[in-house]
């Protein structure tokens, strides 16, 4: 008899008990099984590479990119307006701050675990090892039923197609960009990661361009309306026609717009240098929402009053707000402008979300929450198993656009939004154990390669405004009076990662990891390995530097 898996499963044995570098991180598992006499026993490692394969192909430049990039799309270029109409130009800036901030304090949770143990699957991993394997397989598939942003940006990008020609039906246009998208992420890391470099350098120079137009028609530099300054602000008002309400149904709709953020915990396993560029990456992430989504929102709340029917006509390029701005200004052809770069938004957003994805896949096989042939990899150290499975809600998405794009869309976002809040929260409550059961274990504050901040006020705050979030989002479908179909399309995100859960906890009765149990030894960067990555970061330029954080 032993104690672990069946003997037929221990598949290698190790007699290293020496943790390994952050570069090839391996779970060791012990085991006794009779030795060959029968009368004794033995203590062996099973060992399984957690990276095997896998290929540190993203530059500092790249994760940087990748986590401020993925998160500029629909959510800032189309839903914007839509925000300042429902809560007015005080209250939307209200919740994009709060939720700002939310996502800041979120990022560097994730921050501290992730440079500590940089491994691909990130929090699903974190939260099957320092709190409950139930609760890691719930998130993982949580994360992984997100998938279905792919679908969502795919019918976004075939509503956009269809707004300059019909030229070919729905379902084609998704087919060709699914097709497309797959190819990247079967190549390699290095393709995807300076593919999104370049996707999000673009979105930042609009956004860019976009808040210096806003700031020159506001002070009449530009336009025929001379200077605006706070004028819409007093008529028709700051707030919109709901008050405070208003603000609190645009916090789900301003944290869609940041989802996206934690993906620079999913490409910590695939980052060189991770104890340096995590850090970085989170830090300058934290500066760029405060200047590109904040100010764009101010921007756009003195720009244009709350009441502008065309704010809230729909969710097409035409009346976008970044349009309207441009239509101020007195620049022509601002609809098919701004129609270009919300396509490549969602295509680059489409493309992120089977990338991390297929990642989340990949550390859940690796887990044993998965089926092992999701953790192969192909010669460029790409998953590709995990990356295939996940096309297949791309694919999906090609039948359900048969029907009507639109209104695909409507309940992809629906699913989307709520389970990106539930991931967060996530991040939040594991790191919560983390550090509890690391300062437990009597370990130094000073090994953390990256500390998180205001530690524990922040995982708390975050925890419980998700939480609020979550359940008072759909508070439209209770009013006037019980809307099914409202309430069914607001809160079927939750159903995925409870029934996860249960059904894990039944199958396999898990039990907590106790605090002295956890293991921080597995897979941790050591000082020898923060040195390496502290030389290798300080031989760059000075100018590389400056680039870096700019961009």
């Amino acid at each position: 008899m032993f104690r672990g898996k069946k003997e037929e499963e221990i598949q290698s044995v190790s007699n290293d008990a020496s943790p390994p570098a952050y570069g090839s991180e391996k779970v060791e598992e012990e085991y006794m099984y009779p030795t060959e006499s029968g009368a004794s026993f033995s203590s062996r490692k099973h060992v399984v590479d957690l990276q095997e394969g896998t290929k540190r192909g993203l530059d500092a430049r790249h994760v940087q990119m990748i986590a401020f990039g993925g998160t500029i799309g629909t959510g800032l270029f189309l839903n914007s307006g839509g925000n300042i109409a429902e809560a007015g130009p005080a209250g939307a800036f209200i919740a994009y701050c709060v939720v700002g901030f939310m996502v800041y304090c979120i990022m560097t949770c994730l921050g501290e675990m992730a440079t500590f143990m940089p491994v691909s699957g990130s929090f699903n991993h974190y939260a099957t090892r320092f709190v409950d394997p139930a609760l890691g397989f719930a998130l993982g598939w949580n994360y992984w039923f997100s998938s279905v942003t792919i679908a969502t940006e795919l019918a976004a990008a075939a509503t956009i197609i269809n707004w300059w020609s019909p030229v070919m039906p729905d379902p084609a246009w998704s087919t060709i960009f699914m097709v497309l998208i797959l190819m990247v992420n079967l190549v390699g890391v290095r393709l995807y990661g300076e593919m999104e470099y370049w996707f999000a350098l673009i979105k930042i120079l609009v956004v860019i361009m976009f808040i210096i137009v806003c700031i020159l028609v506001s002070t009449g530099a530009v336009g025929n309306l001379g200077a605006i300054g706070f004028k819409y602000w007093n008529d028709p008002g700051a707030w919109g026609s709901d008050g405070a309400v208003g603000t609190v149904s645009v916090l789900l709709s301003a944290g869609f717009s940041f989802q996206g953020t934690e993906v620079v915990g999913v490409t910590a396993g695939e980052a060189k240098n991770p104890t340096k560029t995590i850090p970085r990456a989170i830090r300058n992430t934290f500066y760029r929402i405060v200047f590109f989504y904040i100010c764009t929102i101010f921007l756009i709340g003195l720009c244009i009053p709350y009441n502008d029917a065309r704010l809230s006509a729909g969710d097409d390029s035409t009346t976008a707000s970044f349009t309207l701005v441009f239509e101020l200004a007195g620049i022509n052809g601002g609809a098919h402008f701004v129609n270009t770069i919300i396509l490549l938004s969602v295509l680059s957003a489409a493309n992120s979300s089977l990338y991390t994805t297929a990642r989340t896949l990949l550390g859940l096989a690796r887990d044993g929450n998965a089926p092992a042939f999701l953790g192969k990899v192909n010669r460029y150290g790409s998953p590709w198993a995990a990356v295939c499975f996940s096309s297949i809600t791309g694919f999906a998405c090609v039948f359900a656009s048969i029907y009507s794009a639109s209104a695909a869309f409507v309940w992809f976002l629906s699913i989307t939004a709520v389970s990106g809040f539930i991931s967060w929260w996530g991040i939040a409550f594991v790191h919560l154990r983390f550090r509890r059961a690391y300062v437990h274990q009597g370990r130094s504050l000073d090994d953390l390669p990256f500390r998180c901040f205001a530690y524990p006020y922040s995982g708390l705050f975050a925890c419980t405004l998700t939480i609020l979030i979550i359940l008072g989002q759909g508070y439209g479908a209770f009013a006037p009076e019980f809307d099914r179909i409202t309430f069914v399309t607001n809160y079927i995100g939750i159903v995925p990662a409870i029934v996860c859960y249960i059904v894990y906890k039944l199958v396999r009765r898990t039990k907590i990891v106790p605090l002295d149990e956890v293991d921080f030894e597995t897979g941790r960067v050591t000082a020898e390995d923060r040195e390496e990555d502290e030389r290798e970061v300080g031989n760059i330029p000075l100018y590389k530097k400056v680039l870096a954080w700019i961009f």
